[in-house]
């Protein structure tokens, strides 16, 4: 295994930003920038062991810096996915936060951690290699309580898993909701859309919601409905009964916070297959809805619409305003502690 670090741009403000580029021996190799905590690609082997980059994102610091960058890749905080309102009430205090989607505060406000420069320092092991990132998000950031530290590691092994470990303390009760937003397309980055992958999600209920995607409340089953993939589904099968695609919140069956699989994909053409496994109690299955051609990637290729989707392990949106979801706050002495892991397999 093998870790590398090189410059990848400068900020407007004078800022390094620094890549890791992470490689085992089986093939596999992730590369991580400074800015935005950003996975900035993975490539890994098909099923005749050739490589190929399945994340979508740009060859160079300035595409991740324009204002139409839809997170591809990043880390995101303070709170993922939406607070509806902008505004919660936590131990009888009122709290306005960025609104940044209509009226709806999203993925941690207008900068959130997706556009921060974190610290970085490399960490090897025996099994192993990765880079973990720090960020101190001060009290009052985007509208949130408290000052809130972050690490967030990304390793490596030679099994072929790519795993994510999100800590956080506080120093005042805050919600926090981590999340990773990398869109994958398990033919390539750049192969068109990825609406013949098969995936399964091991989850029995989705969260309502309305028509601005905020939590009505209700728990429904997925069973007779466009939204069941407890069974191997091709994600375009059942796409058309939406009116935009897929941008849901799952209910994992897992519910006791042990590292369980959350999801598993399969692309037929290459064959290569990506499992996902997680402590959280949800999953944000989103289809780049509203990527449309404007975007040029890696390849120069343009991201249409559904060229890449995402599997966000997350708490449940607008948990903050929502008394019988999980809690997402967290509490001054306590350590907030996520694990998820992408494992890529050949088929």
């Amino acid at each position: 295994m093998n870790l590398l670090k090189q410059p990848f741009g400068q900020m407007p403000d004078g800022q390094n930003v620094e890549l890791y580029i992470l490689s085992n021996d089986q093939g596999v190799k992730a590369s991580i920038m400074t800015y935005g905590g950003i996975v900035v690609s993975i490539e890994t082997p098909d099923s005749l062991g050739r490589s190929a980059d399945i994340t979508l994102g740009y060859d160079n610091l300035d595409g991740y810096l324009k204002d139409n960058s839809p997170y591809l890749g990043a880390i995101i905080g303070r709170y993922a996915n939406r607070i509806g309102r902008g505004k919660f009430t936590l131990n009888g205090v009122a709290y306005k936060l960025a609104l940044n989607n209509g009226p709806h505060h999203l993925h941690g406000g207008r900068k959130g951690f997706d556009k921060v420069v974190w610290q970085a320092a490399p960490v090897r092991s025996d099994l192993a290699v990765g880079v973990k990132l720090s960020y101190l998000s001060s009290d009052g950031q985007e509208g949130y309580p408290g000052n809130l530290h972050c690490t967030i590691t990304y390793s490596l092994n030679n099994d072929n898993e790519f795993k994510i470990e999100y800590r956080a303390e506080t120093d005042k009760p805050t919600p926090i909701n981590l999340t990773n937003h990398a869109y994958f397309n398990l033919a390539g980055e750049a192969a068109g859309d990825i609406l013949n992958h098969e995936l399964t999600i091991n989850a029995a209920h989705y969260t309502v919601v309305d028509d601005t995607l905020i939590p009505t409340g209700q728990i429904k089953p997925v069973k007779g409905s466009a939204l069941d993939f407890t069974q191997p589904t091709a994600i375009g099968a059942r796409i058309g009964r939406l009116d935009n695609g897929y941008d849901n919140n799952y209910v994992l069956n897992s519910t006791d916070g042990s590292l369980a699989l959350a999801a598993a994909v399969y692309e037929p053409t290459m064959g290569r297959t990506l499992e996902v496994f997680t402590t959280e109690p949800g999953l944000q299955f989103y289809t780049g809805n509203f990527l449309d051609g404007s975007i040029k990637g890696k390849s120069g290729a343009a991201y249409r619409k559904h060229s890449g989707f995402c599997l966000e392990t997350q708490h449940f949106p607008d948990s903050p305003n929502q008394s019988a979801f999980p809690s997402a706050i967290l509490h001054p002495g306590r350590c907030y502690s996520q694990n998820t892991v992408y494992k890529f397999t050949p088929r």
